[in-house]
């Protein structure tokens, strides 16, 4: 796996792209010197979490013939100063799921990828807590 990167102004709105072609456009804020043209590093990295998750979550239900017909999936960082940097102390994801699904097996399906699958998930672990909520048919589920 492997991306590039390129500057695309003179402050710090860059254009990555894969090996496939996809073109994602990080930035920083105006307060730190950007010009607000794409989502932060950091922000990337929450959105990561939430499509890795959502990924298995929605993978694992289909295989059990669970009817989604609406999904998503919100997820929020803290993060703690360490030296001059400051990583995630703290992520918590909550996913809204609609439709004919089992309870059990949603809330099996959302430890499933925790646990076992979401390699975003996995790699963000050793530095940082990452909680998971899942509301079916607007019930939070244990």
């Amino acid at each position: 796996m492997k991306v590039s990167l390129e500057r695309v102004n003179e402050n710090f709105h860059f254009q990555l792209k894969n090996e496939r072609g996809h073109v994602v456009d990080i930035d920083s804020r105006p307060e730190f010197g950007g010009d607000n043209k794409g989502a932060s590093p950091m922000e990337l990295l929450l959105m990561a979490l939430a499509g890795c998750s959502s990924i298995d979550m929605i993978s694992i239900l289909k295989k059990q013939r669970q009817e989604i017909t609406s999904f998503k999936a919100e997820v929020e960082g803290i993060r703690v100063p360490v030296g001059d940097a400051s990583p995630f102390k703290e992520i918590t994801v909550v996913f809204y799921l609609e439709g004919v699904i089992n309870e059990e097996k949603a809330a099996r399906a959302a430890q499933l990828s925790f646990d076992k699958y979401c390699s975003v998930s996995k790699t963000i672990e050793p530095t940082a807590t990452v909680k998971y909520q899942v509301i079916l048919n607007n019930k939070a589920l244990s």
